[in-house]
C-alpha cells in the first residue's frame, strides 16, 4: 500500500489505463514497466465517455474519472493529439476523429495530408496530458505533459507506430515517427515526456 497526499492508503497493485486502444495500452506499458501493475479499461468493459472537453487535460480527466468511478481502482488517462499551427491547431482534441466518427487512422491520415496540400508552413507537434486519478473524486490529480516537436510529411512512411505516426517526421532525426524503433520512439515522444513527468511526481510523493 502507498500513501496519496491526503495520508490516505491508494491500493496499486492494479492501475487501470483508461483506453480500449491495444497501441496506446502497449506503450503505457513499455513506458510504465516495472512502476505500476496495469490492466486496461476494456477489460473491466468501460465504455468510452463523452469527450466534450475543450482541452487535453479536460478530456485526460473526463476520462480518468470515469474510469476510476466505474473500477474502482486508480486509474491513468492520456487524452493526445496532432497540433497542425497552420490549421489554427487542428486537429487537436479531435485529432481521432479527425475524418469523423469512427474513422480509421488511415481516414485521419488522408484528411490531414488534404487540408495541408500546397502548404510551405508544416510545422507540427504532438501533444499528451496524462492524468493519474487514485479515484474518481481525487481533488489533486498528477498531470503529466509532452510535446514532440516535428513537422507533416507530404506522404506516409515507416511500418511502425499507429495514428499519425506515418506522416510525421521527427524534427531531431529526421525520420517519419513510424520508422522508430519502440525504445527510439519512447524516449522522444509526447506520451514518452508526459509519463517521465508523471514518474518524477509520484517518486516525489513516495520519497521521506
Amino acid at each position: 500500500m502507498n500513501s496519496n497526499l491526503n495520508g490516505a492508503s491508494t491500493d496499486l497493485s492494479r492501475v487501470v489505463i483508461a483506453t480500449g486502444n491495444a497501441h496506446k495500452f502497449r506503450e503505457f506499458e513499455q513506458l510504465l514497466d516495472g512502476v505500476f501493475q496495469l490492466v486496461s479499461s476494456s477489460d473491466y468493459g468501460v465504455p468510452s465517455p463523452d469527450e466534450d472537453g475543450l482541452t487535453f487535460i479536460e478530456n485526460a480527466l473526463i476520462k480518468a474519472r470515469h474510469t476510476a468511478e466505474a473500477t474502482g481502482l486508480p486509474t491513468l488517462a492520456d487524452d493526445s493529439g496532432i497540433v497542425v499551427p497552420a490549421l489554427d491547431g487542428a486537429p487537436g482534441i479531435y485529432s481521432a476523429r479527425y475524418a469523423g466518427t469512427g474513422a480509421s487512422d488511415a481516414d485521419n491520415r488522408e484528411k490531414l495530408l488534404a487540408a495541408m496540400n500546397g502548404m510551405q508552413n508544416r510545422a507540427a507537434y504532438f501533444h499528451a496530458t496524462i492524468v493519474f486519478v487514485r479515484s474518481a473524486n481525487d481533488p489533486d490529480p498528477l498531470v503529466g505533459q509532452g510535446r514532440w516537436q516535428g513537422r507533416i510529411a507530404h506522404a506516409a512512411k515507416g511500418e511502425q507506430g499507429f495514428g499519425y505516426d506515418p506522416i510525421f517526421i521527427d524534427e531531431h532525426s529526421g525520420l517519419h515517427a513510424a520508422e522508430l524503433s519502440d525504445m527510439e520512439k519512447n524516449r522522444r515522444s509526447h506520451r514518452g515526456l508526459a509519463i517521465a513527468s508523471l514518474i518524477d511526481q509520484w517518486r516525489a510523493i513516495k520519497a521521506p
